[in-house]
């Protein structure tokens, strides 16, 4: 009996310790993510911030916006308990205010998330797609910028631009 209170005390341990790390994980990665992306933002001049490579496709800076501004929404909704008010687009700012922005939405999602318990990563919210847990809503977070990014990486190399090198974890 001694043993099997021993095994299960350890899993449930285990599995306490694992969680505590989910937060401080995704804040190391999400910094390193910002980098990357400002690195990105930073490489491409800023009379090609309005290039496309094809009509159908976003702009570099509108791809910026929509990385910005799907952070704030996802943070704000899902970890601040704040009502999102969307911002319009942000056309007519310089590469030097689109980047500040960019900084300022990464530290404002991530300041939300720094405020979340372990608890409260396996909560269910109201999500578009039907209900998702605050984790899956980080893992999503992440996949939208990664997402995004390679695509404007590729808007770098057909203006003959050399990407940054990656900053991962």
């Amino acid at each position: 009996m001694k043993k099997y209170l021993i095994i299960a005390v350890l899993l449930l341990s285990n599995n306490i310790f694992a969680q505590v790390e989910v937060v401080s994980t995704f804040i190391e990665k999400w910094d390193n993510s910002k980098d990357y992306l400002v690195a990105v933002a930073e490489a491409m001049p800023e009379d090609k911030y309005d290039y496309k490579p094809a009509e159908r496709e976003m702009s570099f800076r509108e791809q910026l916006f929509h990385i910005q501004d799907n952070m704030n929404w996802l943070g704000t909704t899902h970890f601040s308990g704040e009502k999102y008010v969307k911002k319009e687009a942000v056309k007519g700012l310089s590469k030097a205010q689109m980047i500040q922005e960019i900084k300022a939405s990464f530290d404002k999602a991530k300041a939300f998330v720094q405020k979340t318990n372990d608890i409260e990563l396996s909560q269910k919210v109201d999500f578009f797609a039907g209900p998702k847990s605050k984790l899956q809503i980080l893992n999503l977070m992440q996949d939208h910028v990664t997402h995004h990014r390679a695509q404007i990486l590729v808007y770098l190399n057909l203006n003959g631009i050399q990407p940054p090198k990656y900053v991962g974890w």
